[in-house]
């Protein structure tokens, strides 16, 4: 499984700066619904984005 996290990692890495093809879409959901560490590095990586977004709109405000 380890080879298998590793992959679905470098996907949702990519799937923050790019959409990903169906069928790396399917692999990773696929994948995340069996995998609880995976699914909870997901779920930190959305917080990180939402976060940074967060930061960034305020930091424009404030100019």
């Amino acid at each position: 499984m380890f080879g298998a996290c590793r992959q679905a990692s470098r996907l949702l890495s990519k799937s923050q700066d790019m959409p990903l093809t169906l069928g790396e879409h399917m692999k990773l959901r696929y994948h995340l619904a069996l995998c609880d560490k995976c699914r909870e590095f997901s779920r930190q990586l959305g917080l990180l984005r939402r976060f940074a977004r967060q930061g960034d709109e305020q930091a424009q405000s404030d100019a």
